[in-house]
C-alpha cells in the first residue's frame, strides 16, 4: 500500500516567521517555494533591466519599478518577481497586498528556479492579473515575453514593452543587458 505524502500548506501571514537568511520564500496556493540567493550574473542582469525600466517609466512618473517586488493574493499566494512594474500613485508605505494592478513581472531564470519560474510562476502571474511576464534566460541570452496563456515569443535582440494605458513604448537592447556574461 502506498503512503500519501503530506505537504504542509502556508499562508502569506506565515511568511513573516521564516528566517531572513538570503533565501527567497514564496507561496503558490499555499505551497512553499524556496530558492537560494541569486548569482552575481543573475543580479547584474536584473539590475541592468531595472535601471532601463526605471529610466523609461519611473523617472517620468508613469510607474513604479522595484526589484524584487511581490504579487499577493490572500491568503495563500505571494510571489516575488526579480523586477515588478506597477502604476505610479501607490503610496510608498503601502503593503504589497494593497497593490492590485501589476503591469510587468520579470524573472531571471536560475538553475535552482528555472522549472518553477517557467512552469508554475509564469502562469500564476498571468492568472493573478499581471499583464506581461518576461522570463530572462541567461545561457540562451533571450527573453520569453508572455502576454497570456499560449501568447508568448522569444526575443534575442530588442525586447519591447508598451506601457499599459500610456502611449509609451519601452525598447531595451539585449546585447547590452547580457554584455560580459
Amino acid at each position: 500500500m502506498a503512503m500519501a505524502i503530506s505537504v504542509p500548506l502556508y499562508t502569506v501571514d506565515d511568511l513573516d516567521g521564516f528566517p531572513r537568511d538570503g533565501n527567497r520564500y514564496e507561496l503558490l496556493d499555499g505551497v512553499l517555494l524556496v530558492t537560494p540567493a541569486p548569482s552575481m550574473s543573475h543580479q547584474l542582469v536584473a539590475s541592468r533591466l531595472q535601471l532601463r525600466l526605471s529610466n523609461a517609466v519611473m523617472l517620468p512618473g508613469m510607474a513604479n519599478v522595484v526589484g524584487p517586488g511581490a504579487v499577493v493574493l490572500l491568503p495563500k499566494t505571494q510571489l516575488e518577481p526579480d523586477i515588478l512594474v506597477f502604476p505610479a500613485g501607490i503610496r510608498a508605505s503601502a503593503h504589497w497586498r494593497e497593490v492590485h494592478e501589476h503591469w510587468l513581472a520579470v524573472e531571471i531564470l536560475s538553475p535552482s528556479s528555472r522549472v518553477y519560474d517557467r512552469e508554475f510562476k509564469r502562469d500564476a502571474y498571468l492568472a493573478l492579473g499581471v499583464r506581461q511576464v518576461w522570463l530572462v534566460d541567461l545561457p540562451d541570452r533571450s527573453v520569453e515575453v508572455c502576454r497570456g496563456a499560449g501568447d508568448s515569443e522569444t526575443v534575442r535582440d530588442v525586447v519591447r514593452w508598451r506601457v499599459p494605458g500610456i502611449d509609451t513604448l519601452v525598447s531595451i537592447g539585449l546585447e547590452e543587458i547580457f554584455a560580459g556574461l
